[in-house]
């Protein structure tokens, strides 16, 4: 592998050493563009919609090379464009619309993602499909999973379980681990948060658990919105009822994406709230470890 071939991470690694793991979670970097992925497609508007139906085509953000963020080792993360839900504290909004994203095609996602296995294998690192929402495109992440564990390469998806249903049994098979964002345990504040229902991400829990999927849960603590300790004991029950789930990572709420709420003209709800203090996050985390989970 030529250095050119290489993509530094957004933490200054360039994947030719083995970093040394990180003790607790990292904030996820912005997304670095599509840089070295084929965009060109058919002049046919038909055969274009062809592809995408099939998964030949999808829609992306972005992609990076990142440590200790998005799963265990150095990983490729895609940020696929397209999500059903509406979180007042998304810090990557420009993702929620698929036609934001750029068409490209998931063969050269693939290529990209096979060039860093050396890498992977000495990191225990692997690929995470990310968004916005994967599962607003099972097609083309179908295929990304089914390339990776061919080559053998740790598969990770990053998801709300909102859309968990288009999740195949097939595609299940080919996923080593499920990063399960559980944004409350209330039902009430789940739809004031995101706007949807909390029942499918629950069943999705259910789901990967039966199917023997590593499920790593994260819940984002905001002020005033989802720190409530009933709502944290139940998010924390939730947890705990997925036989899978092997970690916890509690987040806390920060406003690195308020920019771009406003550049996008949509209205942000949460321009006055302020991150939790670090007490609080602790006494978040304090809450899921009482209910037997490795808590970070």
């Amino acid at each position: 592998m030529s250095t050119t071939d290489l993509r530094v991470a957004g933490d200054g690694v360039t994947g030719e050493y083995r970093p040394a793991p990180a003790s607790v979670p990292s904030a996820r970097p912005q997304g670095q563009g599509l840089t070295g992925v084929e965009s060109e497609l058919p002049d046919s508007r038909r055969d274009l919609v062809n592809l995408v139906r099939t998964g030949s085509v999808a829609s992306v953000h972005s992609w990076e090379l990142v440590t200790a963020v998005d799963g265990p080792g150095t990983r490729m993360t895609v940020f696929f464009s397209g999500c059903p839900l509406r979180c007042l504290y998304c810090h990557n909004p420009d993702t929620m619309e698929m036609r934001r994203g750029e068409q490209v095609q998931t063969a050269s996602l693939i290529d990209r993602m096979l060039r860093y296995r050396r890498i992977f294998a000495r990191t225990g690192g692997g690929i995470t499909l990310s968004g916005g929402e994967p599962l607003m495109q099972p097609k083309a992440v179908a295929r990304i999973l089914r390339a990776a564990k061919t080559a053998g390469i740790h598969t990770a998806i990053d998801t709300s379980g909102n859309l968990g249903w288009r999740c195949t049994d097939e595609m299940l098979a080919d996923l080593d681990l499920c990063l399960l964002d559980l944004k409350s345990g209330h039902r009430s504040t789940y739809q004031q948060v995101t706007g949807a229902r909390l029942e499918p991400t629950v069943a999705f829990g259910q789901r990967l658990a039966r199917a023997g999927v590593e499920v790593w849960v994260r819940f984002v603590l905001v002020p005033g919105v989802t720190d409530d300790l009933e709502n944290i004991a139940e998010v924390a029950r939730l947890a705990a009822q997925i036989s899978t789930c092997t970690r916890v990572e509690v987040l806390p709420f920060h406003q690195m994406g308020r920019d771009k709420w406003d550049e996008l003209g949509m209205e942000y709800q949460l321009a006055e709230v302020e991150p939790p203090s670090a007490a609080a996050v602790e006494s978040a985390r304090q809450i899921f470890r009482q209910h037997g989970l490795t808590t970070y």
